[in-house]
C-alpha cells in the first residue's frame, strides 16, 4: 500500500505541476487564480507523500506541517478562485482581509507548535505491517479544521447558488466543480475520523484541481456555442443556407426559408430551387460570389451571392454556406442617384460641385462658427486598383464613404472630390483628432473574397478667411497633406502659412534646378579630410547652390525639397560626375587623394545605385578606391537586406563604403554588426550634446577601439579645435574632418590654397 500511494502521489504532483504551468501561461483572466489553486494542492500532496513514504518521526512530522500549511494555501486559493470565477462582487477587500487574518493566525500557531505543542503531535502506529506516524490533534488543529471547513462550506454554497441561478447551458461548468468539491470534502472528513495515517482525500483534491484547470482554461460549452451561432445566423439580414461536405443543405435561417418559400423546413429542394432562381450556383467553391437579377411579381430584385467553405482540423472540409443578400434597395437608389446632379453616383456622397456649394452656404449661414476643412486621401489607392481591379477599388471607395458618413456629425458637410479623395467641412469644436485617427486613417476592407488594409491621410485647414473659395480651402488642406506623404506613422497634417511659403519655394527652385546645374550655380564644394599629421588624404564633396537672386543657399533650403520630389537623384548624379572629373584631373597630375560622395536614401527608389556609380567610375577611368561611398544609417532603415546587397556589390567592385553620423542615430550599433562598411564616420556633435564630457569621451574612445577591433577605419568629422584633434589622435582615430582644418570650398580654392600649401600640387 505504501508503495502504491507513493507512486500515485508522485504522478499527481507531476500532473498538477504541468496544469499549474499551463494555467499560468494562459491569457484568460482566471488563469492566475487557477494556477494558484492547482499549485496550492501540490504542497499537501507532497506532505502526504512524506507521511506515506517515510517511517521516521522527523520526516513524517515535516510532512504533516507541509500538509496543513499547504491546505491553508489551497483554501485561500480556492476562495480567490471562487471570487473571480463566480464574479463575487460583494466579496470586497475588507472581507478578504478578514479571511486572510484567520489563516495568518493558523500559520502562526503552526510555527509555535514545535515549542508549545498547541496544534498536534505524532505517535507511531502499525498498519498492514508497516510503521507510520498518526496525528494526535490538539486545540490548534481543531482551529485549523474549523476555518478550513468553514471556507470550504462557504465556497460550496457559493457554487451551488451560482449553479441554480445560472442558465442551464452554463450550469454544468459550476455543477461539476460543486460535485468534485463535495466529494473531496467528504473524503477529507472520513480521513479525519478514521484515524488512518494515509489521507486518500488528497487524490480527490488533486482530481478537483485538475477539473478546475480543465473547466476554467480549456472547456467551452459546445451547446451554448451551437445555439448562439444559430441565433446569430438567424439575426443576419441575409438568406443563409448551410451545406454538408456532400453538398446537401442541412439548415437555413428564416430569411432563407422565406426566400425559397420552403415548406415544413424541408431542405432537400434547396439546391434545386437556388439553381432555378439564381442560375449556376457553386456551393463547393470557396470565395465564389455572384450578382443576380430576378423578376418577382413584376418587380426586379437584385441579390448578391457568396459562398464560404467551413473547415476543421485546419484543412479538412466540413461543409459550406451560401449567403444571399437582397440588394434591391441599394441598386435602385444608385440608379436614381445617377440622375441626381448633386451626388456622386458611386459613393452616394455629395459631388465636388455641390459640396463646394453647400460649404459656401454653411459658412455664410453660420458666420460666428469656426470651421475646419479636411482633405482626405486614400494612400496608394492606385496600387489597390492595379492589384485587385477596379471592382474592388470601387468597393473600397464606397466603404470609405460609409465610414466617413458614420464618422461625421449630422451638421457637417462632406463629399467626394475626385478619384480617391474626399472633402469635409466640420465644426472646429466637433473635430476630435484621436477619433479621426482611430476611425478614418487605418482599417481593413473586405468584400468577402479580398481583405485589404487601407490607410488614409487627412489634411486639415482651419477656415480663417470665410470669403475664400472652397477650392482654395481644399488646396491648402491638400498642401498640408503633402508634408506627410512619406511618413507612414503620421496620418493627420495641419496647414499654416509657413507651409504655403515652403510649397511655393519648392515649386520655385524645382523649376530652376536643371538650368542651375547647367550654368554652374550648383557645384561641388570640397572639405579636406586629413591624417594624424594634418596632411590631406582626401575630401568630401558637398553640394552648394550660388543662386543668382537668393545668393549662397544653405543646403537645408533645397536638399529637403528635392528629397521630397525625387529630384535629389539628379543632384546626386551631378555630384558623382563632378567628383569623378576632379579625380581624373588629380590622377593625371599625380595627386593621390580620394573623394567621398553622398548617397541619399531616395536614390535607391529612382535608380540602380550600384550600376550607376560603377558606370560613372568606368566612364572616367578612375580607381574605385578613390571614390568613397558615404551613406547614413537612415539609408538602411527600410529594405535593408536589398540595400546591404547593393553596398556589398559596390565593395566587391573596389569602392570603400563609409557610414556617416555614427553615434548620432538610435540604431547604429544594431546595424553595425551586419552592415557592409569599411569606414565609420563619428560625428563630434556626439560630444557637444552631452552634459557629462568624461562619460562621452569614454564612449567615444570605445567606439574608436570597436572600429579597430572590427577591422574598420575611423574618421571623426566636426573637429573644431586643437584640443579635440589631439584628444582624438590620442584615442587612436586615424582620419579627421572639420572647420579646424578647413571649411568646404570650391575646387579652385581647395587646390590653390590647401593642396599647394601642403605641396601636393605645383
Amino acid at each position: 500500500m505504501r508503495f502504491r500511494f507513493t507512486i500515485i502521489f508522485i504522478i499527481l504532483i507531476v500532473v498538477m505541476s504541468i496544469a499549474a504551468f499551463l494555467s499560468r501561461r494562459s491569457k484568460r483572466a482566471v488563469g492566475r487564480s487557477v494556477a494558484w489553486i492547482v499549485a496550492g494542492i501540490i504542497p499537501p500532496v507532497i506532505g502526504n507523500l512524506l507521511i506515506v513514504a517515510f517511517s521516521d518521526k522527523l520526516t513524517t512530522t515535516i510532512g504533516y506541517y507541509i500538509y496543513f500549511l499547504g491546505m491553508d494555501v489551497v483554501v485561500i486559493s480556492l476562495l480567490r478562485f471562487a471570487y473571480i470565477y463566480c464574479d463575487m462582487t460583494w466579496f470586497n477587500m475588507k472581507r478578504r482581509l478578514m479571511f486572510f487574518g484567520l489563516f495568518l493566525i493558523d500559520i502562526v500557531q503552526y510555527i509555535l507548535n514545535p515549542f508549545f505543542h498547541n496544534a498536534f503531535e505524532t505517535e507511531p502506529i502499525t498498519v498492514d505491517g508497516r510503521d507510520y506516524y498518526k496525528l494526535i490533534p490538539y486545540v490548534g488543529q481543531t482551529y485549523h479544521r474549523v476555518i478550513c471547513y468553514g471556507v470550504l462550506f462557504a465556497v460550496i454554497i457559493i457554487f451551488i447558488v451560482k449553479t441554480v441561478r445560472a442558465p442551464r447551458i452554463y450550469a454544468e461548468k459550476y455543477s461539476i466543480i460543486v460535485i468534485a468539491l463535495i466529494i473531496g470534502t467528504l473524503w477529507e472528513t472520513y480521513y479525519i475520523f478514521s484515524g488512518v495515517p494515509i489521507d486518500r482525500s488528497m487524490i480527490g483534491f488533486a482530481v478537483f484541481g485538475i477539473l478546475i484547470f480543465y473547466f476554467s482554461i480549456y472547456y467551452r460549452p459546445r451547446r451554448l456555442l451551437d445555439r448562439m451561432l444559430v441565433a446569430i445566423a438567424g439575426e443576419i439580414r441575409q438568406a443563409i443556407y448551410f451545406f454538408d461536405a456532400n453538398g446537401k443543405c442541412i439548415w437555413a435561417n428564416d430569411l432563407g426559408i422565406e426566400l425559397l418559400d420552403l415548406k415544413n423546413n424541408d431542405y432537400s429542394t434547396v439546391t434545386k430551387l437556388l439553381k432555378e432562381r439564381f442560375g449556376d450556383i457553386k456551393p463547393d467553391v470557396d470565395g465564389w460570389n455572384s450578382s443576380s437579377m430576378v423578376m418577382a411579381g413584376g418587380n426586379t430584385k437584385y441579390y448578391s451571392l457568396e459562398t464560404h467553405m467551413v473547415t476543421y482540423g485546419g484543412e479538412k472540409m466540413a461543409g459550406s454556406f451560401i449567403n444571399i443578400k437582397d440588394e434591391t434597395e441599394t441598386k435602385m437608389e444608385l440608379q436614381r442617384e445617377r440622375y441626381n446632379a448633386t451626388h456622386d453616383s458611386l459613393t452616394d456622397l455629395y459631388n465636388k460641385d455641390y459640396l463646394f456649394e453647400r460649404i459656401r452656404e454653411t459658412i455664410a449661414e453660420n458666420p460666428d462658427t469656426q470651421y475646419l476643412v479636411i482633405y482626405a486621401n486614400i494612400s496608394d489607392f492606385k496600387i489597390v486598383n492595379d492589384i485587385f481591379g477596379n471592382v474592388f477599388g470601387d468597393f473600397v471607395l464606397k466603404y470609405v464613404s460609409e465610414r466617413i458618413s458614420n464618422e461625421m456629425p449630422s451638421d457637417s458637410v462632406y463629399g467626394r472630390l475626385v478619384g480617391d479623395t474626399f472633402g469635409m467641412l466640420i465644426k472646429h469644436d466637433d473635430f476630435n483628432p484621436r477619433t479621426m485617427e482611430k476611425n478614418l486613417t487605418h482599417f481593413t476592407v473586405s468584400d468577402g473574397s479580398t481583405d485589404q488594409n487601407i490607410l488614409m491621410n487627412l489634411g486639415v485647414y482651419e477656415v480663417t478667411e470665410s470669403d475664400l473659395d472652397p477650392s482654395a480651402m481644399f488646396d491648402r488642406a491638400r498642401m498640408a497633406l503633402s508634408t506627410i506623404k512619406n511618413e507612414y506613422h503620421v496620418h493627420i497634417a495641419y496647414y499654416d502659412d509657413e507651409m504655403r511659403k515652403e510649397a511655393l519655394w519648392g515649386q520655385h527652385i524645382s523649376t530652376q534646378l536643371a538650368d542651375a546645374m547647367q550654368d554652374g550655380q550648383i557645384r561641388p564644394y570640397f572639405q579636406p579630410i586629413v591624417d594624424m599629421n594634418g596632411d590631406p588624404v582626401g575630401a568630401e564633396a558637398l553640394v552648394r547652390w550660388n543662386h543668382p537672386t537668393e545668393g549662397q543657399l544653405n543646403p537645408g533650403r533645397f536638399i529637403p525639397v528635392f528629397e521630397k520630389n525625387g529630384m535629389i537623384a539628379d543632384i546626386d548624379r551631378f555630384m558623382w560626375r563632378s567628383a569623378c572629373e576632379v579625380l581624373t584631373r588629380w590622377k593625371n597630375k599625380g595627386i593621390d587623394l580620394f573623394i567621398s560622395i553622398n548617397i541619399s536614401p531616395k536614390d535607391f527608389y529612382f535608380m540602380d545605385v550600384a550600376t550607376e556609380i560603377k558606370q560613372i567610375a568606368s566612364e572616367y577611368d578612375i580607381n574605385p578606391a578613390k571614390l568613397r561611398i558615404e551613406i547614413t544609417e537612415s539609408v538602411m532603415m527600410t529594405d535593408n537586406e536589398n540595400r546591404f546587397a547593393i553596398l556589398e556589390e559596390l565593395r566587391e567592385a573596389g569602392f570603400l563604403v563609409e557610414m556617416d553620423d555614427f553615434g548620432s542615430g538610435y540604431s547604429s550599433l544594431n546595424l553595425l554588426k551586419d552592415m557592409p562598411v569599411d569606414i565609420i564616420k563619428i560625428d563630434m556633435v556626439f560630444l557637444r550634446k552631452t552634459k557629462d564630457d568624461m562619460r562621452a569621451q569614454i564612449i567615444l574612445n570605445n567606439i574608436i577601439r570597436l572600429t579597430e577591433d572590427l577591422g574598420l577605419s575611423s574618421l571623426t568629422e566636426g573637429v573644431e579645435n586643437e584640443n579635440q584633434y589631439q584628444m582624438l589622435g590620442g584615442m587612436g582615430c586615424k582620419l579627421f574632418q572639420g572647420y579646424y582644418f578647413a571649411k568646404p570650398m570650391p575646387i579652385e580654392e581647395f587646390e590653390k590654397s590647401y593642396l599647394k600649401e601642403k605641396k601636393l600640387i605645383s
